[in-house]
């Protein structure tokens, strides 16, 4: 099992469409990140400066940023993409983060 963490930007203003779209996560795209290993799976917001902070436990060598993007993600990420900095491909600008301390 691998540890992720990464951040993402919010557009302003966006906070609460973005946390409804999560409430109701298509069972397509939660089926997706399980068979992809992904579990343990929490998104944070900074209120004050918009920064999406994700954090996944992954069984595997891949987070779901990374690797084949099955197309529920992309349909995933088009959705989204109004409420957050996107690139070209509507992926979310994601930025890794590496672990400089665990504890368990």
């Amino acid at each position: 099992m691998k540890r992720f963490a990464f951040k993402m930007y919010l557009k302003p203003g966006m906070e609460e469409e973005y946390k409804k779209r999560h409430a109701q996560l298509w069972p397509e795209m939660k089926a997706m990140l399980e068979e992809k290993g992904v579990h343990n799976y929490s998104i944070y917001w900074d209120k004050d400066t918009n920064i999406l902070f994700g954090y996944q436990e992954v069984h595997g060598e891949a987070s779901s940023q990374d690797g084949d993007i099955p197309e529920i993600n992309r349909k995933w990420w088009e959705f989204m993409a109004p409420l957050m900095e996107v690139n070209a491909d509507n992926s979310p600008v994601t930025i890794d983060l590496p672990e400089m301390f665990h504890l368990d």
